[in-house]
């Protein structure tokens, strides 16, 4: 079973994670890596529960992986607006 929204915000990680994200938009792995402060092992999980509970994509170019904010999904425009005021 994916990660819902519920635990997103209950993980201070993830919660780092969502906020770097929300303030680029779109970043590779390395950049969401500086950004935190947390380790790869962990930014690559949180990515995958990010993209699980709709609030992110995964877009492959080979080797190199961007993640990107889901505008598609309602909740993520509320959320930018709550966690970035």
């Amino acid at each position: 079973m994916g990660k819902t929204i519920e635990d997103i915000l209950a993980s201070k990680g993830r919660l780092r994670l969502l906020k770097a994200l929300l303030k680029r938009e779109a970043a590779n792995i390395n950049t969401l890596i500086k950004d935190t402060g947390l380790p790869h092992r962990l930014v690559s999980k949180y990515v995958k529960d990010l993209v699980e509970a709709g609030l992110a994509l995964e877009r492959r170019y080979e080797r190199l992986r961007i993640i990107e904010i889901d505008y598609t999904n309602p909740k993520t425009l509320l959320l930018k607006e709550l966690l970035l005021e």
